[in-house]
């Protein structure tokens, strides 16, 4: 935390006292919170920035393949406006990166965006799905999820963070009472399981929920429009590295484990590149970026030197099991009542 957002905690307290009471209203039923028959269950976090979202609803909706599944996402930054169901073949400027993403994995899948999370819900339930999986919806009270997953990432835990603007918090870290269970993201995968103890210890979950650890596993192949090729194979020479997503730094660090030789070109999260970016790329005669990215350059680059690699959520010290019986647990118990 840099010494000038520290003299912004006093404008803190007044972002606490809005958010607590926003809270507390719904908590008391004056504000109302709408529930489905249909069960849900929410992705999200109580801090700005990348903690790991995207790649647990892929998770998701590579464990749940066999159901009838929708996701619904805000579609960060598009151009359109409310509800809109995303299509393979969008732009990104129309749906989101993150849901085109789901959709172009997953086609199968029912991917929708709507601002409105209430709204998406209706317009999703004329479409009959099993279960929605709400992305980046933790404080959108209005919508009472049956089942929450709050994620929070390993080197910037909600516990030692404060709230907006002096730290990346949008409510305060009590809120993480309303979660069903607590994963800690992006952890390094030699995490010891002393470690483990210790951040559940401060985390100090209730007696209903559960912390988990997970890791990212990059893939093994890039890939581009005209197919696949191994990562060794395309790290044998140079290329550019473009991102534009939160915590890039990551990314850069498995690169340099590899000795890759690349440039990087660094652009903020979500970016839309403009005309003279693009131009400025496409001099690049080999370019990789990470798969959200790609959603929105794929239209505009050439396919034979556009690449992505992709990445997913490794669920660490054999937890992988207990978080899919925890989410079957939830989906039958739904189906019995």
């Amino acid at each position: 935390m840099t010494q000038f957002r520290k003299l912004l905690y006093p404008f803190s307290l007044i972002y606490h006292g809005v958010t607590a009471a926003r809270n507390a209203l719904f908590d008391i039923h004056i504000l109302k919170s709408k529930k489905y028959a249909v069960p849900i269950i929410c992705v999200g976090n109580l801090s700005v920035g990348g903690t790991g979202k995207s790649p647990l609803i892929e998770y998701l909706l590579e464990t749940l393949k066999d159901e009838k599944v929708a996701t619904l996402s805000r579609g960060y930054k598009r151009k359109s406006k409310g509800f809109q169901i995303v299509n393979e073949n969008d732009l990104a400027s129309k749906s989101g990166d993150e849901p085109l993403q789901f959709k172009n994995k997953y086609p199968n899948a029912i991917v929708a965006v709507d601002a409105d999370r209430q709204n998406g819900i209706t317009q999703l339930l004329k479409f009959s799905p099993d279960i929605i999986l709400l992305d980046d919806a933790f404080q959108h009270r209005k919508v009472r999820a049956g089942f929450q997953i709050l994620l929070t990432r390993f080197d910037n835990l909600f516990t030692r963070d404060l709230i907006l603007p002096a730290g990346n918090l949008r409510e305060s870290r009590s809120g993480m009472m309303r979660a069903s269970i607590i994963i800690v993201t992006k952890c390094p995968e030699d995490i010891s399981e002393k470690e483990m103890v210790q951040i559940a210890g401060e985390i100090n979950p209730a007696s209903y929920q559960q912390v988990f650890f997970t890791s990212v596993e990059y893939d093994h192949k890039v890939y581009n429009k005209e197919g696949a090729m191994s990562l060794d194979q395309f790290l044998k020479n140079e290329f550019q590295l473009v991102t534009g997503i939160a915590n890039p730094q990551p990314f850069v660090q498995f690169l340099n484990s590899k000795k890759a030789n690349f440039q990087h070109s660094e652009f903020p999260d979500h970016h839309s590149f403009s005309d003279k970016e693009l131009k400025e790329l496409d001099t690049n005669d080999r370019i990789l970026t990470t798969e959200k990215d790609y959603m929105r350059l794929r239209n505009f680059l050439p396919a034979s030197k556009l690449y992505f690699l992709p990445i997913k959520v490794k669920f660490l010290n054999n937890q992988q099991e207990d978080f899919d019986n925890r989410i079957r647990e939830y989906l039958n118990k739904n189906e019995v009542q």
